[in-house]
This record gives C-alpha cells, structure tokens and sequence, in this order.
C-alpha cells in the first residue's frame, strides 16, 4: 500500500485522489507537532483505560492498545518520531504506527474523541509541563539573586535614573529588585497553570459524544483538575497558549533589562562587572575585546518572543467557534518561545552566579555625580526645619558650587556651605558620605544593608534556602 493509500484510507475514503504537493506541505504539521508525542501517548492511554473501563472497547483491546502505546514510547524515545507528512501530524503518526505494531485493535482508540479534542488536550499538556520547567530555571535563577545580594548586601554603587547618577544604592538591593521581578513572573505562570488545568478529552470535534465516557476518570487519570464545560469552548479555545506566551513575553522582557544592564555594567567605561569566560566571545580582529554576547542575545531573544505572542494572538483574533486549521498555527510561536525563554533564563542564571562584581569601581562611581544630593536635601529638612522646596534650591546651590571646583559634596568646607546658608553646621558631614546615604534609607524595602539582608532572609525562607 503506497504512502497515499494509506493517507486515504485513514480519511476513511472520503477522499479519490491524494493531496497535490502545495495541500500535502502546508496541512502537514509533524515537523514541528511530533514535539507533543510524550503527552499524546499519555493522553491516548488515558482515553484507552477509559474506554476499557466503561466497556465502550474490550478490555482486551484496550489493554492491548496501551501496551502498543507504550512501544510507540519507546521506539519515540530511541529513535525520535519519524515524519512522515502524508500521516499529516503526531496524532495520526502514533495512531498508523499503533496499527502496525498491534493490528485492527488500534482502530478502536479514536472511538469517542477527535483529532480536535486530542490536540486541545496534547497541547495543555505540554504547556502545563513547560511551565513547571521554567519555574524550576526561574527558581534557580532566584536562587542566584539571593546568593549574590546576601554577598553585596552592603557594596556600594550608584543608583540611576535616566541613566544619570541618583542616589546611593548598595549591590544587594539592586540584585534583589531583579529577585522581586522573577517572583512575579513566576506568579503570573502560575496562574496561567490554573487556569489551563482542565481537561478537553471528550469534547470530541466540537458537540460531544454519544457514547457513555467517563469525563472525571481521563481528568484524574492526567492530572487535570477538572473537565472543560463547554465542547465548544474547550476544542477552539487557545486562552491557555496566550496566557503562557504573555508570562513568558513579560519574563522576557524583566531578562533583557538584566541583560542590557550586564552589557553596560561590563563595558570599559563603567567596569563595574566582569562576566564569566563562559558566557563571552572575543572579537575576530581585536584581541583585546571579551563580548558580552550572551547577554546581547537575551536582549534580542526578547523580540522575539514578543513577536511570538504578537502571531498568536493575531492568528486567534477573528476565529469563529469551534475549529478552524488556522489553529494548526499555535504551536510553532509557542515552542519557539518557550525554547528561547529557557535558553535565556539559564544563561542570566549562569552570569549571576559567575559574575565578578570590582565592588570598588562601583563604589567610586558612587561618589561622582553628586549621588548624595538628596541627603544634603533631607538633612535641611530634618535638622534645620526647612520646607523640602527651598532645601532643594540650597542643595542646588551647593552642587553647583562643588562641581564648578571639580569635588564631592562632602569636600566643601563649612564655611563653603554656610556662604550658601547659614543655617548648615557641622553636622551635615554625618549625612554627606555615600556611606550614610544608603544606612538612612532605612524604611521598609529600601536600600540600607540592614533591609537588604532582612529582604534576603526573607527570600532565602520563601525559597527554602538554609541560612
């Protein structure tokens, strides 16, 4: 039997003729679908046991269909899945080769469900166990936020806005905003976990089916918490795809602000950071260049996988209920994404984890641009009982004066800042190092190193790290 005829007679012989080469190559979708093999085996047994235990098969023919499964299985985790595009997709791949393997029984699996059921149920699995993967990359990568903050708890360096010098903040609190970014990227795939975790299985192609499955038992049997409501919804809906490349476009975009920041850290001018050999490249001509190239991908895998989102979501857009083979389009922007996105979350991981920090260029960098500005601000306020507009205009007064002298706030004399206004004493000195800068942001989540470490405390508990 030729390769055609065993298309046709899949189709039942509905169709005379095979598809023409253009129809063969577009509708084909093993190339990339066959990466669902492992939850349409599972899936298919669910459904087999089912049937068996409902007496909708034989319980020999059930039986003997998830063992021919489960030889599939394996030959897919020897051999890989073998693409053969008139057998259309993963679903018909495993079905012809159960056939194969195990005779007439194997066309008793499909009773009861569709192709359209099948790859609404594949799919949320797969997404579902792509999410715990990336949570346990995000876990590690958190992990490595804590370990290095906890070290620079109180290293110094410049706090930015606009990318101009702000104010003092330490290494540990800046490391630890990244540890904040990271938790709500995995609370955001936690809840598209939730909301995916219900099973399509028995929805058939869209309205159900007549026969007398039992819903609950493929529920449990695949770690669903529920079965779908709704045939329609459940075969056409593709909210879960959506809400996993939203996560992983958000996720995306907090690793390619690290990113950019590793790249600018490490560039001569600043210094503040050398990353790990590991996770470079030199230049062809200059010997003397270490690339941060690993960095510079992350940044531009993040276009990426907003690209990926944006496909989807345009594909999705003006679908009506329930399927349409626009839908066959779903999984490539979520496979690339996921495959990017976990490509990113382990190399950010390793360059935390690897980095050096020169913890004395950053303190240095620090003391430039008057990062201590608002201090001097702060201390007319608190000790002098000025309105915060007219401290400000005294500060300004101040800097002006430092900078036009080439110095640091701190290298004006007393009588300096009392040319300026009286009121300033000797006092002010207690306020004007970088050192004291960072100790008096001592409210709750700021940068002083005594709320870094009790910050990294807490993390260190919420991730059930030992102190």
């Amino acid at each position: 039997m030729s390769k055609t005829e065993g298309s046709n007679a899949m189709w039942g012989g509905r169709f005379a003729e095979g598809p023409s080469a253009i129809m063969r190559e577009i509708n084909a979708s093993i190339p990339f679908d066959k990466a669902l093999w492992r939850q349409d085996i599972a899936a298919s047994k669910a459904h087999a046991a089912m049937l068996g235990a409902q007496g909708i098969v034989a319980a020999a023919d059930a039986e003997a269909i998830i063992e021919g499964l489960e030889r599939v299985a394996a030959e897919y985790e020897t051999d890989g899945v073998p693409e053969d595009w008139d057998l259309e997709d993963i679903h018909m791949t495993t079905e012809s080769r159960l056939a194969e393997l195990i005779g007439p029984a194997s066309g008793r699996l499909h009773t009861a469900r569709s192709r359209n059921d099948q790859v609404a149920t594949d799919f949320r699995l797969w997404v579902r166990d792509t999410i715990d993967q990336i949570d346990r990359g995000l876990e590690a990568l958190q992990v490595a936020f804590v370990s290095r903050a906890g070290e620079h708890a109180g290293s110094i360096m410049p706090g930015f806005t606009h990318l101009q010098t702000a104010q003092p903040v330490t290494l540990g609190h800046h490391l630890m905003a990244y540890y904040e970014m990271i938790a709500r990227d995995r609370s955001r795939f936690y809840d598209a976990r939730v909301r995916l975790n219900k099973c399509p299985l028995g929805s058939a192609a869209l309205a159900g089916t007549g026969f007398p499955i039992d819903r609950l038992m493929t529920t449990q049997a695949l770690g669903f918490d529920a079965p779908t409501a709704n045939s329609l919804d459940a075969v056409s809906d593709r909210d879960f795809a959506l809400d996993f490349l939203s996560a992983t476009a958000q996720c995306a975009l907090h690793l390619s602000r690290l990113a950019e920041e590793m790249i600018v850290w490490a560039s001569q001018p600043f210094g503040f950071i050398r990353l790990p050999d590991s996770l470079s490249t030199g230049s062809s001509i200059m010997p003397q260049k270490k690339n941060p190239d690993a960095a510079e991908l992350v940044r531009g895998h993040a276009g990426r996988i907003v690209g990926c989102l944006t496909a989807l979501m345009v594909t999705m857009k003006g679908l009506p209920l329930a399927y349409s083979k626009d839908m066959q389009d779903d999984k490539p922007p979520v496979f690339e994404a996921a495959g990017l996105l976990a490509l990113s979350i382990a190399a950010m991981e390793g360059m935390i984890a690897g980095a050096t920090f020169n913890v004395e260029r950053m303190r240095g960098a620090a003391e430039l641009g008057y990062a201590t500005a608002t201090d001097l601000a702060d201390w007319l306020v608190r000790k002098k009982d000025i309105p915060f507009r007219e401290a400000h205009h005294i500060t300004g007064a101040a800097v002006k004066l430092a900078e036009s002298r080439g110095v640091a706030l701190d290298a004006l004399s007393l009588e300096d800042l009392q040319g300026i206004d009286r009121r300033i004493d000797d006092d002010v000195y207690s306020a004007l190092s970088v050192e004291a800068s960072v100790a008096a942001r001592c409210s709750h989540g700021g940068t002083a190193p005594d709320e870094v470490r009790k910050r990294v405390a807490e993390a260190r508990a919420e991730l059930g790290i030992e102190p």
